[in-house]
């Protein structure tokens, strides 16, 4: 499997609401529930109005278009880097993964990663 490395780095935000959001960057990824709204964006794309953050992730994105029938492709990668105690963030969309860790372990992920057969781009 394919692994696209995004350059960016994010931050893991929580915030009152989404007025004022920028929909149009880049990456913005957005989740509500009855408790909070949060939001993961790029670092520099940050509101002001920000409640709580968290700086420093890096992502990546699983290759290609994920297909619904498929089972354990977010757990495999989850499972490699738990073992090497490197905990992640996950975020998927309609068509993908995204897999976001804090920078300061980024580097040794990819290299697991290469290690257990992912091609790394």
């Amino acid at each position: 499997m394919k692994i696209e490395v995004i350059k960016e780095e994010f931050s893991v935000c929580k915030v009152n609401d989404y007025q004022g959001i920028n929909l149009t960057d880049k990456y913005c990824f957005i989740g509500k529930t009855d408790e909070e709204c949060s939001l993961v964006c790029m670092t520099e794309n940050v509101p002001s109005f920000t409640i709580e953050r968290e700086d420093g992730w890096k992502a990546l994105r699983l290759q290609g278009i994920l297909d619904f029938s498929l089972v354990g492709v977010l757990a495999k990668i989850a499972t490699i880097l738990a073992e090497h105690n490197i905990s992640i963030f996950a975020v998927s969309t309609y068509n993908t993964d995204y897999v976001f860790m804090k920078t300061s372990q980024f580097e040794k992920a990819l290299t697991l990663l290469k290690e257990n057969d992912y091609i790394v781009e």
